[in-house]
């Protein structure tokens, strides 16, 4: 075999090897992606012949001066900004437990991971049944702090809270799991030298965990971000399939929901998740950039 033979050789195999993914990505991924983008631009587009009556940007037009959208905007900017810093705050502790080379720890880990392997429709009904008025377990333990029963599903103005609740406890595991990994992968070299030079144990989490932590915690807030951007299963068992109480929960996906397999608006349906996409792709750059100044190590 000639050496021009061997160097096209070794340049066919890999994309040979590549080629069901690429094959996957394209037909699964980018497909979908142009056809949505497309469509999103097509105005009273039918599905089932493919019609529609104009080419423009009348359905981006309706959906952002549509107050339902606008409010489901609302809905869900709060969740994601209440959401995931409370939820990285506690996985940042419960991982530091957890990190701990203590008797019997793998019992707690199996205990937190747990949730991961759970149906997220049984899950939820449970949290609906701890957050009822009456006999809920979460007033009951309110009570112990002579604090009245709050209506958790029954006020509207309480049911974002109650959504947020349930969603910092949803998305807590998988977040622990990552920043446990970060933390494992710190040399316990550092600490070891921090203790010998008399650092107290706030100062070496300050000074040592926090700094070699940042690029994980930057990853866990872009995929929490994205992912409580796009909150939409948890409403169901907590609010049995409607957006609230009373229909003032909506979030950007229920509404993209509602639109296209409710109100069979495809093309409106359509720009609303470009609309949410762009918020999202603009989110995580930013994200990305602040994270490049974390680097001070």
């Amino acid at each position: 075999m000639s050496r021009q033979q061997f160097s096209l050789n070794n340049k066919i195999e890999p994309i040979l090897y590549l080629s069901p993914f690429f094959f996957g990505l394209i037909i699964w991924t980018l497909y979908p992606f142009i056809n949505v983008l497309l469509i999103s631009f097509k105005e009273n587009y039918n599905l089932l012949t493919g019609s529609y009556k104009n080419l423009g940007l009348g359905n981006y037009i309706y959906v952002l001066n549509n107050l339902k959208f606008l409010n489901a905007l609302r809905n869900t900017g709060i969740y994601v900004i209440f959401t995931v810093p409370i939820s990285t705050f506690l996985a940042l502790i419960f991982a530091n437990l957890l990190n701990q080379k203590l008797k019997g720890i793998a019992l707690f880990q199996t205990a937190y991971f747990l949730p991961l392997v759970t149906s997220a429709t049984a899950i939820g009904l449970v949290w609906k049944l701890m957050f009822n008025t009456n006999f809920g377990a979460i007033n009951q333990i309110l009570s112990y702090l002579n604090i009245s029963p709050i209506h958790w599903l029954d006020y509207p103005k309480n049911n974002i809270y109650t959504l947020i609740i349930f969603g910092v406890w949803n998305i807590l595991p998988f977040t622990i799991i990552l920043l446990l990994s970060g933390l494992q992968n710190i040399n316990p070299l550092y600490y070891t030298v921090a203790k010998l030079d008399g650092a107290s144990d706030f100062k070496i989490f300050r000074r040592i965990t926090i700094p070699l932590l940042s690029p994980t915690i930057g990853l866990v807030l872009i995929i929490n971000t994205i992912s409580t951007s796009k909150v939409y299963s948890e409403l169901f068992p907590i609010f049995s399939g409607r957006p609230g109480i009373a229909d003032n929960l909506y979030t950007v996906v229920y509404y993209i929901y509602d639109l296209f397999y409710v109100k069979w608006d495809l093309g409106k349906a359509a720009a609303a998740s470009v609309i949410l996409f762009l918020i999202l792709f603009a989110l995580t750059l930013s994200q990305l950039q602040i994270q490049k100044k974390w680097k001070h190590y």
